[in-house]
């Protein structure tokens, strides 16, 4: 438990990456750990979708700007992985299924030295226009809602500090 909890304690969401790609070896471990992740009744109702191709990341950081309301972000920092999390809504635990499949993304990023970052409004962009054409082309079907985005790459800066966990962050009770 001492590694996995080392792991839990030290990952931070890493803002600025270097260009060089995560190896084949690395992602596999990664996107292997999200298919582990706890769901619904082991129901597995999510989909990992990955892509390195910087043109796609490029298109996809564009209509996440701009639904954040600023074109110009560059709401994926630089990251050279993008990995996209969605999950079937046919079923009750679709968005739980699917945040797991992300906190095992992240943890397993940080235990073999890549960094990530969660990126919010995946469903939005995936309910736009542009998002679900993209979604029809990968042939993803129309049941499966975006969960959420995570950035892969290896960190250009220091690790944010870590700040003290709240008092009373935990209640034991009879």
């Amino acid at each position: 438990m001492g590694d996995t909890l080392k792991d839990l304690k030290e990952r931070r969401s890493t803002r600025k990456y270097k260009e060089d790609q995560i190896s084949d070896s690395e992602l596999n471990t990664i996107l292997e750990a999200g298919t582990w992740a706890a769901s619904g009744k082991g129901a597995q109702s999510g989909l990992i979708v990955v892509t390195q191709n910087a043109n796609t990341i490029a298109d996809l950081e564009k209509i996440n700007a701009g639904i954040a309301g600023n074109k110009a972000a560059k709401t994926f920092y630089g990251a050279p992985t993008l990995v996209m999390v969605f999950a079937d809504t046919d079923l009750p635990t679709w968005v739980d299924d699917g945040n797991m499949i992300i906190a095992n993304l992240m943890i397993a990023a940080e235990a073999i030295g890549v960094a990530s970052c969660y990126v919010y409004r995946a469903r939005e962009t995936f309910e736009s226009a542009e998002g679900r054409a993209l979604m029809k082309t990968w042939g993803i079907d129309e049941k499966y809602k975006a969960i959420g985005n995570v950035i892969l790459g290896y960190s250009a800066e220091n690790p944010a500090q870590r700040p003290p966990r709240k008092e009373n962050y935990i209640l034991k009770v009879n």
